[in-house]
C-alpha cells in the first residue's frame, strides 16, 4: 500500500509477546520452532516505552501474551503501566506455574481481563495435550480466584482431533468456571501446529458436529455465555481476515522486539521486520516495509483483486498461502476461488482419515533445554 500515512487507520490492539517461556508443550502451538531465549527478551523499560507509544498511536487493547506472560518478573509493573495509560489489559495465560501466585497483584494494579487457555474438558485430555501433569487442577484453581477477584474471564479452547469430542463438555466447563465468554477456536496450522498437522487434523464430520454443538449452545445460553467460533480453514469456503486485515488493526511485538503484522509473519522470507528497540511504534506502523507489504488491496492478484469480498477478508492469510502454495501473495487456499482450494481440502480429508499416530510429535525449549519425543496419545 502506498499513499499518505494519514490514510492508514490506527491500530486497535497490541499483542505483546512478553516471553516464549511456557510450562506447557501444546502440539498446536503457533510459536516459531526456534523460540526466543530469555536473554533476548526486551527489558522492562523498553516495554513501558512501547506501551506509551501504543497509547499515543490509538491502541485501545493490550494483550499480554507469550509463552506464559506471568513468567516475566515484571508482569505486574507492565500491567500497572497499562492501567496508568488507560489501555485495556488482557492477560492471555495458561493459568499454571507462576500465574496464580501473581493474580492478586495483577488485579490490584488494574488488570481488566483474563483469557485462560484450556486444552480439554477432562483432566486426562488436558494434561495429555499440554504435557504437564496436574495442569488441569491448577487451571480450575486459577479460574476460581479470577472469579473471586471479580475479573472478566474468557476461556480459549483450541480444537483439534485430540479434543474435538469434548466441545460440549468445554461449554459446560466454561459455565462452571464462571466465564463470560468462550472461544472455540479450531486449530490454525502455523509453527508447531503446521509440523503436527497430520496428527491434529479432525474429520470433517466431527467438525460439522462441533459447529452444530456451538450453534445449539449459543441459542440455549444467550445472555449467559458468549461463544466465539473460529472454524478450520481447511474445511472452509472463504478465508478469514487475518488479524483483521494485514496492517489494519493489530501490532504484534515479539519477545525480542520485532514488530509483526501477524503472529506468524516471520515465516515469510524477504520481509524486513523493524524492531521497537530501534524504531518508534508509530514509525513502524506507518512505514515498516513488512506492514506495508500486504496492506490494503493493491498487492492482490486475481481473483482477489476484483472480488467483492476483497475488503472483507483482505486476501485471507498470507502465511497460509505461503505454507500451502509457496507464494505469500497467492490467493489463500481457504478460498473456493483459489486453484489450490481442492488440494487443501483433499489434504485435510486424507490426513483426518489416516490412522492417528501414537501421539503428537513435539519439540520445545523449556529452561534452555531442547526436548523431543512423543506426547502419549
Amino acid at each position: 500500500m502506498t499513499g499518505e500515512a494519514s490514510a492508514i487507520p490506527a491500530p486497535i490492539g497490541l499483542l505483546a509477546e512478553l516471553t516464549h517461556r511456557c510450562p506447557l508443550r501444546c502440539p498446536y502451538c503457533s510459536n516459531p520452532h526456534e523460540l526466543e531465549k530469555r536473554s533476548a527478551e526486551l527489558p522492562t523499560e523498553t516495554w513501558l516505552r512501547v506501551l506509551g507509544e501504543a497509547a499515543e498511536l490509538g491502541v485501545l487493547h493490550v494483550h499480554l501474551s507469550g509463552g506464559e506472560p506471568t513468567a516475566r518478573a515484571d508482569i505486574v509493573e507492565i500491567t500497572a503501566h497499562c492501567a496508568r495509560l488507560g489501555l485495556y489489559s488482557n492477560l492471555i495465560t495458561s493459568g499454571v506455574g507462576a500465574a496464580l501466585g501473581k493474580l492478586d497483584a495483577l488485579a490490584e494494579v488494574g488488570l481488566d481481563h483474563v483469557q485462560l487457555s484450556v486444552q480439554g474438558a477432562e483432566p486426562a485430555t488436558a494434561e495429555r495435550i499440554g504435557g504437564m501433569p496436574g495442569a488441569h487442577a491448577q487451571k480450575l484453581a486459577f479460574a476460581e480466584r479470577v472469579r473471586e477477584l471479580g475479573l472478566a474471564l474468557t476461556l480459549n479452547a483450541v480444537i483439534h482431533r485430540g479434543n474435538i469430542a469434548e466441545v460440549e463438555a468445554m461449554i459446560d466447563l466454561a459455565l462452571a468456571m464462571g466465564a463470560r465468554r468462550l472461544e472455540i477456536a479450531h486449530a490454525q496450522y502455523y509453527g508447531w501446529g503446521l509440523l503436527n498437522r497430520a496428527a491434529l487434523m479432525p474429520a470433517r464430520a466431527d467438525v460439522v458436529r462441533s459447529i452444530a454443538a456451538v450453534d445449539a449452545a449459543r441459542k440455549c445460553l444467550a445472555g449467559r455465555l458468549v461463544i466465539d467460533l473460529v472454524v478450520p480453514d481447511y474445511y472452509a469456503r472463504y478465508p478469514k481476515a487475518c488479524a483483521g486485515g494485514w496492517g489494519r488493526r493489530l501490532i504484534n511485538v515479539t519477545p525480542s522486539g520485532r514488530a509483526l503484522p501477524c503472529h506468524a509473519a516471520e515465516t515469510i522470507p524477504d520481509l524486513a521486520f523493524w524492531s521497537v528497540a530501534e524504531h518508534a511504534l508509530r514509525d513502524i506502523w506507518h512505514h515498516s516495509p513488512a506492514f506495508n507489504a500486504f496492506r490494503g488491496t493493491g498487492w492482490m492478484p486475481e481473483p482477489c483483486r476484483s472480488c467483492d469480498r476483497r475488503e472483507q477478508d483482505w486476501g485471507g492469510c498470507r502465511c497460509q498461502a505461503l505454507a500451502l502454495t509457496g507464494d505469500a501473495a497467492a490467493t489463500d487456499p481457504a478460498c473456493a476461488l483459489s486453484p489450490f482450494h481442492a488440494t487443501m481440502r483433499a489434504t485435510a480429508e486424507a490426513e483426518a482419515a489416516a490412522e492417528l499416530p501414537p501421539g503428537y510429535r513435539y519439540r520445545g525449549k523449556r529452561s534452555g533445554v531442547r526436548r523431543e519425543g512423543l506426547l502419549p496419545g
